[in-house]
């Protein structure tokens, strides 16, 4: 059963999302956390990779070794960033040769010191026509793009934003996999204005359980997510990283019940490579444990 299959029956899917580490010691830790998490029996894994392309390499060694080593699907991110038509291309059939399971189709953040994003010569300008390129050429993978509750920070309106979303879903999308979002009204809101624009692909919701309050600070800087005021007081209460971490959990938890209760597609959580919090939620939630 491919991915995209993975949508169609009632359960809810889990996935899990990676970043390849800088070093072979770091490599090694993140297959370890790997194998704690597959205890939750994930239906899949994603793995990004740096800006500009940065990883690129290492990220299609990583997740092709994660299918290898613990015959899990997995599905690689790739963006248009320093990229020609070609070049996504060879990428494409590499993916293809290592037996990767999906592409997380992404038009990409602008590389470490430029203000935007720049098409490059040769290449595309928006993640549908990489969508369109993958479902033309290569429709063995499923195909995930990304979609923006809160609207991407690029975006001139949160009607052009929903526009963009929405020629991705027609160039041949199977799932939508959102950014990290704090409050479910804004999730829940997104959803409605997709349906009222005729998408009718999954729409997976991205959580980030929080660790620590310089975490959920820094990280919601990165992508523009708003926190909560709750969430931000209750962690301040104590100087405590234990407290810290025990109040992002509890939050986390209380953020999926909501989400599972309104009978979302899935769930996609961002790991960051470091299993323990995902893994604390999720057995907050009751998902059982097998021996991997």
């Amino acid at each position: 059963m491919n991915i995209a299959e993975k949508f169609q029956s009632d359960k809810c899917v889990l996935s899990y999302e990676l970043f390849p580490p800088k070093t072979d010691a770091g490599v090694d830790t993140l297959y370890a956390q790997v194998q704690q998490l597959l205890q939750f029996q994930p239906d899949f894994i994603t793995c990004t990779y740096g800006a500009g392309g940065s990883t690129q390499d290492r990220t299609l060694d990583l997740i092709s070794e994660v299918k290898s080593r613990f015959n899990v699907p997995v599905a690689s991110h790739l963006t248009l960033v320093g990229s020609t038509i070609d070049d996504l291309r060879d990428y494409l059939r590499r993916a293809g040769e290592r037996n990767i399971d999906g592409i997380v189709a992404l038009r990409g953040d602008a590389p470490k010191g430029a203000t935007k994003f720049e098409t490059t010569a040769g290449g595309f300008s928006y993640a549908n026509q990489l969508v369109d390129l993958i479902d033309q050429e290569y429709s063995h993978f499923s195909t995930l793009v990304a979609g923006y509750p809160e609207t991407h920070r690029e975006a001139v309106s949160r009607e052009a934003d929903l526009d963009n979303l929405k020629r991705k879903v027609d160039a041949g999308a199977d799932a939508i996999v959102t950014q990290l979002f704090f409050d479910n009204d804004d999730f829940f809101r997104f959803c409605d204005q997709c349906q009222a624009r005729g998408i009718t692909i999954p729409i997976v919701p991205g959580i980030l359980p929080t660790s620590s309050l310089g975490q959920v600070n820094r990280l919601a800087q990165m992508c523009g997510a708003k926190l909560p005021d709750a969430l931000l007081k209750r962690m301040a209460e104590k100087d405590d990283p234990e407290w810290e971490y025990s109040v992002g959990i509890d939050f986390a938890v209380t953020q999926v019940q909501q989400l599972q209760s309104q009978g979302v597609a899935g769930l996609h959580f961002y790991v960051l490579n470091q299993s323990k919090a995902t893994m604390s939620v999720l057995s907050e939630l009751g998902y059982a444990r097998v021996e991997v």
